[in-house]
């Protein structure tokens, strides 16, 4: 049976417990990410937390909705027991009618006929560093040596604050994210148990000209955020920080979430390090 929980009402361990144990576990369903995150949230819960599957809302105008939050890519259905498309369904069934429109992105063991498709990539980090570096395309070895040529520091705990004005000096009319959509990161990137890493590139004046942020967990490592300036795009600092990565976690069983994307620049770039396609959902209806 599966029941509609008010977020007061939700046991928060039973839950926690299975986005953590489930088959197709994502950092962005647990209690304290979606507390920081949305506006709202609630949550369908099959039996005795078999399976959950989290509702962010909001409400505009006294009509309710479902919608993704910012800084989170993929949603729906969790489970700790492997599952097809008929449970998925049966969930989307459940959602209360009282949410008048319902967009979803769901995780890539949610498929359906109901849905469309979007692009996600990830790379496995079981093996050796050389044997990952092999698989990188030709053009992104060779904008890694443009990088190690320059000598630009590559350095660990950088701030969130100083991540985020690259960001906004940078990308702020392209991009146009609401500032309660960045104090959001900031407290995400503060949020320990999300296990952040942010790593920079600084200049030879200690300036930051690349930075990215990322969230561990116990499979994946998800790419969450980055910015580079006009100086930091030219150094290759991207691919410097995303090398680095790969690089400390070879020989481990991480996954390197890339988070996308359909804009086919960005999926290149993603592409060139060996990474492979992995779909994800989306789920859009007006009741």
């Amino acid at each position: 049976m599966i029941r509609y929980l008010q977020r007061k009402d939700i046991d928060i361990d039973k839950y926690d417990a299975c986005i953590q144990n489930a088959v197709n576990s994502r950092i962005y369903a647990l209690s304290y990410y979606l507390d920081i995150v949305a506006d709202n949230w609630d949550a369908l819960i099959l039996d005795n937390y078999k399976a959950v599957m989290p509702l962010p809302w909001r409400s505009k105008y006294f009509i309710k909705y479902i919608y993704p939050p910012c800084w989170t890519q993929q949603l729906g259905v969790f489970s700790i027991h492997n599952f097809d498309s008929t449970l998925v369904e049966l969930f989307i069934k459940a959602i209360p009618k009282k949410f008048l429109k319902t967009t979803i992105q769901l995780n890539n063991n949610c498929n359906s006929e109901l849905f469309s498709t979007k692009n996600n990539f990830v790379l496995g980090l079981n093996q050796p560093y050389e044997n990952l570096y092999k698989n990188y395309r030709k053009d992104r070895k060779d904008r890694l040596k443009k990088f190690l040529k320059v000598g630009y520091k590559i350095e660990k705990n950088v701030s969130i604050n100083d991540l985020i004005t690259v960001f906004k000096e940078n990308y702020k009319e392209e991009l146009n994210i609401n500032l309660s959509d960045y104090l959001k990161l900031e407290k995400l990137a503060l949020e320990k148990r999300l296990s952040p890493i942010i790593i920079g590139v600084y200049n030879k004046d200690q300036e930051l000209i690349s930075g990215s942020l990322f969230f561990k967990d116990k499979k994946r490592i998800y790419y969450v955020f980055s910015a580079n300036n006009q100086q930091g795009n030219k150094a290759q600092g991207n691919t410097a920080i995303l090398d680095s990565i790969i690089q400390s976690y070879s020989n481990t069983d991480y996954i390197l979430d890339f988070e996308g994307s359909m804009h086919p620049g960005i999926a290149s770039f993603f592409k060139s390090f060996g990474s492979e396609l992995e779909t994800y959902y989306l789920y859009a209806k007006k009741f």
